[in-house]
This record gives C-alpha cells, sequence and structure tokens, in this order.
C-alpha cells in the first residue's frame, strides 16, 4: 500500500450552499441537487420520468437517447480505462431502456500539458469497445482548459439506439411479487479504482467488470417481455439502483444479503477498509425487476451469457414498506439498506 487511504466522509445534511464531492455519487446529495436546482428549470415530462435515458417517439420509431460524463482516476486501471469505460457505459444506459445502441458522440475535455500518447491510448481504446459492441461513434468535439484547470482528460458521451417494438421498460411498471434478479458479483469496478489508486495488491487478479451490456439484455428480453425494468448500478452502487426503483415505483423491496454475489477479494477489501459493497461501483453489471412468472426463464437466459454467469434471484417487490429497501440477513435480522448522503469512492466514473 502506497500510503494512508485518504476516503470522503458524508457530508453534513446542512451543507447546501456548495458542490461538493458527494454532489457526483449517485446518492442523496445527487438527488438533492437534481431535485432542487435542475428540475425546476428543465420542465420536461420525459425528463421527469428519471430513467437511464430519455425515449422518444418519433415518426412511428422508439429512440432511447443518453448522456454520461467520464471523469474517472486513473485513466488506465486493470481490466479497462476512461476510454472504454465512456463507450460502454453510455451503450449500458442506452441497454438498460432495452434499446439497440446505434450512434455515440464524444466530447473531450483535454488539460494543457496531457501527453498525446495517453490520449491517443484512449481513443483507441473507445474504438476498440465500439467496434466489439459494434456502436458507431459519429460525431464529437474537443475542448483544451489550462494546465491545473482540469485533471488531464475527462470525456462526454452521448448514445442513441432503437427500441424494439413491444419493450417497455419503466420503474412505473414494477409490481409486488416482482422477482429481483442480479447479473453477476458486486463491487468489482470500485475496489478495482481505489487498489489501482492506493497500490493495494490482492492474492488474485481483480479487475474492473467495465463491459457492454446490450447483448446480456437482449438475450433477457428474447426470453421475456415480462422484464419491469432494469437499472446499471453504478454510482452509488446497488443501494442507489435498487432505492431509486424503489422510490419511483411507490413499493418496497426486501433482499436477502446470503443471495448476492461478492467475490471474495472484493469482502474482505470492504471488511479492512471499512465500505459496504452495496454501495461500491459497478461498470457491467445490471439489476432486473421481472414480473413473477417470467423471473425463472429470464434467470437461466442471464446464466447462459458470458457476462450473468453469477446471476441470482436477490429479493421481491413488496406492497409493503413502500419506498424503502430491506436487507435480511443471514442471522434473522433486518435493516434498512438507504442511499448514502456522501461519497464512498469519488471520481469512480
Amino acid at each position: 500500500m502506497s500510503g494512508p487511504i485518504q476516503f470522503t466522509c458524508p457530508v453534513p445534511l446542512a451543507a447546501r450552499d456548495r458542490i461538493v464531492l458527494g454532489h457526483g455519487s449517485g446518492g442523496k446529495l445527487s438527488a438533492e441537487l437534481l431535485r432542487d436546482v435542475f428540475l425546476p428549470y428543465f420542465r420536461s415530462p420525459i425528463l421527469n420520468r428519471l430513467d437511464d435515458q430519455a425515449v422518444l417517439e418519433i415518426n412511428g420509431a422508439r429512440l432511447a437517447f443518453t448522456t454520461d460524463s467520464f471523469v474517472v482516476k486513473p485513466l488506465f486501471f486493470r481490466g479497462g480505462d476512461i476510454g472504454s469505460l465512456a463507450v460502454n457505459g453510455t451503450v449500458n444506459d442506452l441497454a438498460m431502456g432495452g434499446a439497440t445502441p446505434l450512434y455515440l458522440s464524444a466530447g473531450f475535455i483535454l488539460e494543457e500539458g496531457l501527453d498525446i500518447e495517453i490520449l491517443r491510448r484512449a481513443a483507441e481504446s473507445m474504438g476498440r469497445a465500439a467496434d466489439s459492441i459494434p456502436v458507431e461513434i459519429v460525431t464529437g468535439d474537443t475542448k483544451v482548459v489550462e494546465k491545473g484547470k482540469g485533471d488531464g482528460l475527462f470525456i462526454n458521451t452521448t448514445g442513441i439506439g432503437l427500441v424494439p417494438e413491444g419493450v417497455r421498460l419503466s420503474p412505473a411498471l414494477v409490481r409486488p411479487g416482482d422477482r429481483v434478479l442480479l447479473s453477476g458479483p458486486i463491487g468489482d469496478h470500485g475496489i478495482a479504482i481505489l487498489a489501482e489508486r492506493e497500490g493495494i495488491e490482492f492474492s488474485t487478479d481483480l479487475a474492473s467488470d467495465c463491459a457492454p451490456l446490450n447483448g446480456l439484455v437482449a438475450a433477457m428480453l428474447a426470453a421475456s417481455l415480462d422484464i419491469r425494468t432494469m437499472r446499471d448500478p453504478t454510482r452509488g452502487g446497488l443501494s442507489s439502483a435498487l432505492n431509486e426503483i424503489a422510490a419511483r415505483a411507490g413499493v418496497g423491496v426486501t433482499i436477502e444479503e446470503s443471495a448476492i454475489p461478492v467475490r471474495e477479494e472484493v469482502r474482505g477489501a470492504c471488511e479492512m477498509l471499512g465500505l459496504d459493497p452495496l454501495y461500491v461501483a459497478n461498470e457491467g453489471k445490471l439489476v432486473a425487476f421481472v414480473a413473477p412468472d417470467a423471473a425463472e426463464a429470464v434467470l437461466e437466459a442471464m446464466r447462459r451469457h458470458a457476462l450473468g454467469r453469477d446471476a441470482a434471484l436477490i429479493g421481491t417487490a413488496t406492497g409493503t414498506h413502500p419506498g424503502l429497501v430491506l436487507l435480511r440477513t443471514p442471522f434473522g435480522t433486518t435493516r434498512i439498506v438507504d442511499m448514502l448522503p456522501g461519497d464512498q469512492l469519488p471520481r469512480i466514473c
């Protein structure tokens, strides 16, 4: 380990007049920023759905439209880099709406003094990731800021995809009794980034789970259209994704701790560092709410796909405790899984 690990403590709830790192956490402060600053001025019923993408109906076609910015530190890490992360992250937001990805834009904010070879490596990685999906990068922009006014390289990507006929996904469709499916082990990305920053070594080659999920989603939808909604639990981890869905759907969610897959090295690192895997970011996992009669077929389809071989049924939506996520422990106790007010691991994506 290279030195003391610096964590960001949750921000006191009274701090509301300045932007802090917690506003980028995907947790409570992010939700407050959206509610108090943006939504009052950006009036749109489509935006008010607060999905990972906007689904637009244009001349009979349903298009998914999303944008994301990537500020990960370090730029290159085991299992990925800022380039592949930018492509896969935006494709995954499209996929969570059931869309087939078609086109991306790429915007680059470069700090004066950045090594051109670093930029070349990131661009090459973006190209490889796009080709493998496949999706085309068709437009973009570049801006340069003075030295000391950025942090090397930031990337923004915007994506457009086509939603197939018959596919409709929304938290508003979730009903009590729906099953909660998770595509695989959580926390890999966040712990891999932390290990890279701090020089933590594991006995195994722990790497980010950064991957495009559109193929997995297509396999799930081929098994059944009775999937209510999906989210990729990135910033804020699984807890934020479940809390967002519970709040939007007006249902409670109960999950079983023993059913949630977590790699031993991730669990060990979290225990050592005082982190909870439920709040650690992922970049190649999804959580889905599925109608009870379709859950087994969808779970089997997930397990047949390379990115879902460790998929698990982890819980159920319920008509009790609406808006709350409860975790049942192996000891028979229950605790509330809330959204974090701050940011455990900033600059994670």
